[in-house]
C-alpha cells in the first residue's frame, strides 16, 4: 500500500516539532502560513503543541491511541416502510358477463352499498322474465285447482260425487300449490342473479387497484377491484433476515411519518412472513398501529424505530478508521516494539461519532485514533496521549 500524501497541515506540524526540539538545534527559517491553513490544523497538532518537549522524540511519528474494551451496546435500528390497510379485499362479480360501465377510479373512497361497476343485464333480465311467466302460469293453475277442489267438497257433502274424484281434486290442489312455491323461489333466484350485475363492496374503503375496464368480458370470481378496507392500519417493512435472529428489547415499535416527524405513533409486531421476499431479498414484517393518525394515510412513507437488547461489543472513534486492501481497517500499536500495523475489521454499525465492530479487534488492543495519515506498516511511533484517560 502506498503511503497517504502529506496533508496541507503537515507544515504546521513540522513547525511544532521544530519548536519542541532541544535548545542546541538550529532553528529553521520562519515559514509563512495564511490564516486558512492555520485554522485547518488537526487535533494531533494541538496535542503535540501542549505536550512537554522532553517527552517527545522528533524522529518518531506521534499518535494518540485508545485501548479497546468491551462495553454494552444497545442496537437501534431504523427502517423505512409504508402504511397499508390491515384488510384487503378482492372485489369480483358473482356472475359472468360483459362490463357495461365502470363507475369508480383508483384512490376513490367508496361506501358499503355504492355501485362500482355494472354488467350488461340482458341474460339475467330474460331469466327474471321467464321466472315471472312461470309463476303466473303456476298461480293460474292453482286458482283452477282450488275452484275444482271446492266444487268436489260441496258435492261430497251432498253425496253427488265419489271419494276418488274428491281425493284427486285435493291432490291436484296440493301439487299446483307446490308449483307456485317453486316458481316464487325461481323468481327470487332470478332477481338475485340480476342484482349481481351491479358490483358492490359490502364494506367501506379505498380502491387501490383496478383489473378490468368497460367492454371486457369477465368470469364470476375474477378480480375487478382491490379494496383497502377502512379501519386498522399496518406499517409494513422489509427487514433483513439477520435482524430477526435477536429478539427486540420491547414489543413496542415507534412509527414516525417521514414527511412530518412530529406525527408519531406506536405499534406492535403483528405478522412476520415465514419466507424471504424474492423481489427484495428481505422478510416482510407488519406492525399493527395502535392508533393511526389521519396524516398517516395509505401509502405514506414512515420510519420504524426499534431497539434490541444490549450486547457486549468493541466501539472505536470514527477517526481510527481507514481503508486497507479495499477493506475497513485500523492501526494497531504493538506495546513491546512500539510499532504499528494495519488490521482489517468488520463493522457492525455506525453510531454517531463511533463505530461498533463485530470482529477484528480484541479487548485490550491499542488502536491509533489520531495521526493515521502519516503511518506505514512497521513504523515506530511515539504515543503522546490516550483517549479516555
Amino acid at each position: 500500500m502506498r503511503p497517504s500524501p502529506i496533508p496541507r497541515g503537515a507544515a504546521l506540524i513540522a513547525l511544532v516539532l521544530a519548536a519542541a526540539s532541544p535548545a542546541g538545534a538550529e532553528a529553521p527559517a520562519p515559514a509563512r502560513h495564511d490564516a486558512k491553513e492555520a485554522g485547518s490544523a488537526t487535533t494531533l497538532a494541538t496535542t503535540l503543541a501542549t505536550t512537554p518537549a522532553a517527552t517527545r522524540d522528533p524522529a518518531l511519528a506521534e499518535v494518540r491511541v485508545v485501548t479497546a474494551a468491551l462495553a454494552p451496546v444497545s442496537a437501534q435500528v431504523v427502517l423505512t416502510g409504508d402504511i397499508q390497510a390491515k384488510f384487503l379485499s378482492n372485489i369480483a362479480f358473482r356472475v359472468s358477463g360483459k362490463i357495461q360501465e365502470r363507475l369508480v377510479e383508483i384512490g376513490e373512497h367508496v361506501g358499503a352499498d355504492q355501485v362500482l361497476a355494472r354488467l350488461e343485464p340482458q341474460e339475467q333480465q330474460v331469466n327474471v322474465d321467464t321466472a315471472q311467466a312461470a309463476l303466473a302460469s303456476a298461480e293460474a293453475l292453482l286458482t283452477q285447482a282450488r275452484v275444482s277442489f271446492e266444487r268436489q267438497q260441496s258435492l261430497m257433502r251432498s253425496g253427488y260425487t265419489t271419494r276418488t274424484a274428491y281425493d284427486q281434486a285435493e291432490q291436484t290442489l296440493r301439487t299446483t300449490q307446490a308449483s307456485v312455491d317453486s316458481a316464487k323461489a325461481a323468481l327470487g333466484n332470478a332477481r338475485e342473479q340480476f342484482s349481481y350485475t351491479e358490483l358492490k363492496t359490502g364494506v367501506a374503503g379505498i380502491i387501490t387497484a383496478r383489473n378490468a375496464e368497460a367492454g371486457q368480458v369477465v368470469q364470476s370470481g375474477q378480480t375487478v377491484f382491490t379494496l383497502a378496507q377502512d379501519g386498522p392500519r399496518d406499517a409494513v417493512f422489509i427487514v433483513s433476515e439477520t435482524l430477526l435472529a435477536e429478539p427486540p428489547e420491547g414489543k413496542t415499535i415507534d412509527i414516525i411519518l417521514l414527511s412530518d416527524p412530529k406525527v408519531r405513533t406506536t405499534g406492535t409486531v403483528r405478522e412476520i412472513s415465514p419466507a424471504v421476499d424474492p423481489a427484495s431479498g428481505g422478510v416482510r414484517v407488519k406492525i399493527g398501529l395502535a392508533k393511526a393518525p389521519p396524516e398517516m394515510s395509505l401509502g405514506a412513507a414512515v420510519a420504524g424505530l426499534g431497539r434490541f437488547r444490549a450486547r457486549q461489543a468493541v466501539s472505536l472513534p470514527w477517526s481510527a478508521l481507514f481503508r486497507w486492501q479495499d477493506r475497513p481497517a485500523v492501526w494497531v500499536l504493538d506495546p513491546a516494539s512500539g510499532t504499528v500495523a494495519p488490521k482489517t475489521v468488520a463493522i457492525d454499525r455506525y453510531a454517531g461519532s463511533a463505530i461498533v465492530l463485530s470482529d477484528g479487534i480484541a479487548p485490550g488492543e491499542r488502536v491509533v485514533t489520531a495521526g493515521i495519515q502519516l503511518l506505514r506498516p512497521g513504523q515506530t511511533v511515539a504515543v503522546v496521549g490516550e483517549d479516555g484517560k
